[in-house]
């Protein structure tokens, strides 16, 4: 691994535990104390993490890992839960692809289905799928948020509120013990709170480092899903409630529990 992956995955640690420590992650990485040493003072020097003794922590409240790092963590991940959402879309559905790294994935998975209405808040979602002559792509208004190519907003809300959706998917940023689905920007919740409303249907896609994340915003619940996409088995007692919940979960890699979708969007 890379010194800017490791990097980049140390960050990942920081914000689903809230601290690191040197000999966690010497041991993570199988790499020197002393080398840990150098990562967490390169990182606390360009401000994403505070230093404390034996280890780091972050250095205010709750941050989101900026987009482009989030692009690189756990991208093969990513590809696997975008390979198997993308099989459970059927032809000719109106989806909405919500901000995210997974969505963008699922959007390149979904280049060649037949006459979807793909309607997405997210530029980059919008850019991956303009390339599927077959399907029509509508952008909601909003506000643009530079950093990751979101809309988001009053105005975007009322765009959702116009479509009665067959399917939502739905990354987020992360996911408590209790299985609510949490996110760090109000504005972006309420559109995501939307979503949920005006959808028949909604898949939540979640690698593993989306859990026990800290994040300050409730968007819902994982009972608000019909189906979870994700990478790594959920904690024996989330699972539990998932299955009173009736909320499928498809771990990329396992034998799948959850009926195949229709051919054709009803």
């Amino acid at each position: 691994m890379t010194q800017t992956l490791r990097q980049l995955e140390i960050l990942n640690i920081a914000e689903r535990d809230g601290k690191v420590t040197v000999d966690a992650l010497a041991q993570y990485f199988d790499v020197t104390l002393q080398t840990i040493r150098r990562d967490l003072t390169e990182l606390a020097e360009t401000g994403k993490l505070m230093r404390v003794h034996g280890g780091a922590v972050l250095p205010s409240g709750s941050r989101n890992i900026a987009y482009d790092e989030r692009r690189v963590l756990n991208r093969d991940a990513k590809a696997e839960i975008a390979k198997h959402c993308a099989a459970a879309v059927p032809h000719g559905a109106c989806i909405f692809l919500n901000i995210g790294t997974t969505t963008e994935a699922i959007a390149r998975e979904l280049l060649h289905h037949k006459g979807l209405l793909v309607v997405t808040n997210n530029m980059n979602v919008a850019q991956i799928m303009a390339s599927n002559a077959s399907s029509d792509v509508i952008v909601t208004g909003g506000i643009l948020r530079a950093s990751d190519g979101g809309l988001i907003g009053a105005l975007t809300i009322e765009s959702i509120r116009q479509f009665k959706l067959d399917l939502a998917i739905m990354g987020c940023s992360a996911i408590d013990e209790d299985g609510d689905i949490l996110d760090y920007d109000s504005l972006e919740v309420g559109v995501s709170r939307a979503i949920l409303t005006q959808s028949r249907r909604a898949f939540l896609v979640a690698d593993h480092s989306k859990l026990n994340r800290a994040a300050p915003i409730r968007v819902g619940n994982l009972a608000d899903f019909d189906q979870v996409f994700t990478d790594r088995d959920f904690p024996s007692d989330m699972a539990r409630k998932c299955d009173l919940w009736n909320t499928p979960i498809f771990v990329t890699g396992a034998a799948p529990d959850a009926k195949e979708a229709p051919e054709e969007a009803p």
